[in-house]
């Protein structure tokens, strides 16, 4: 079985945890790919969750893929939940890290944080994925630290940086305003076979734990995992504990 990997605002397939998609990869057949007109992908960006869907089914299926299992983190998760909820034949598992339903508590908030967060390391002169991704408590800085350590580990064929155009035009604005995607993580259509599976950090600025429970409740078959003392990026801080528990949910 196929595992497809859907990022996250901005970012290009070296923006991916090592340690996540290796992890997971050990085990299991993983796709991840660019975003239309982001990196290495040509065309013009997205400004909808649901064109970034389309996109992204449009491609599943050109691989030949009938029956696959998600993992959308931040943006991806949101287009995740309208791939299954327009293409539900086409999802197995879904697995949701760092991200929350349309219209839930924080959505509405986190196109202005992302910025925030970027201007805040543009000024201090840090990658703005430690603010974005982690706490400011010793562990959340220290786990920071190694995760961008590890960003820089493969050396070769590495992919396109994003543009300073794209970033500051659907992939940095629009996609993630209120009520972009049309309430996922709603009850499934009848006859769709998929388990779902909800994983989210425990002090997520962007989205955290009322979000998280938030849509727990709305998926049938759901399981919630937190982390703690983590922020945003909880699955690249407890890295090895995510990709144990998520082989497990998909193998099991």
């Amino acid at each position: 079985m196929t595992s497809v990997f859907l990022t996250h605002l901005a970012a290009v397939l070296d923006n991916w945890d090592p340690r996540v998609v290796d992890g997971i990869a050990a085990k299991r057949y993983v796709v991840t790919f660019d975003n239309r007109g982001v990196g290495a992908s040509s065309g013009s960006t997205p400004r909808t969750i649901q064109a970034m869907a389309k996109d992204a089914v449009t491609f599943i299926r050109a691989l030949g893929l009938e029956y696959v299992d998600l993992h959308g983190f931040s943006m991806g998760g949101m287009v995740a939940q309208v791939i299954a909820q327009t293409d539900p034949d086409l999802v197995r598992k879904l697995i949701l890290t760092g991200t929350g339903p349309a219209g839930g508590e924080g959505i509405k908030d986190v196109t202005r944080l992302s910025h925030l967060d970027t201007v805040r390391g543009l000024l201090t002169l840090q990658d703005p994925k430690q603010f974005l991704f982690f706490t400011r408590t010793a562990n959340g800085r220290r786990a920071g630290k190694t995760f961008l350590a590890r960003l820089k580990e493969r050396t070769q064929g590495r992919d396109k940086a994003i543009s300073h155009v794209v970033r500051r035009s659907a992939q940095g604005h629009s996609p993630l305003g209120a009520g972009a995607a049309p309430r996922p993580l709603g009850h499934p259509p009848a006859g769709a076979r998929r388990k779902r599976r909800e994983r989210q950090d425990g002090s997520d600025p962007e989205l955290g734990r009322p979000g998280a429970a938030s849509a727990e409740r709305r998926v049938p078959n759901g399981e919630l995992v937190l982390y703690p003392d983590a922020g945003h990026g909880g699955i690249f801080q407890f890295h090895g504990q995510f990709v144990e528990t998520a082989l497990e949910f998909l193998e099991r």
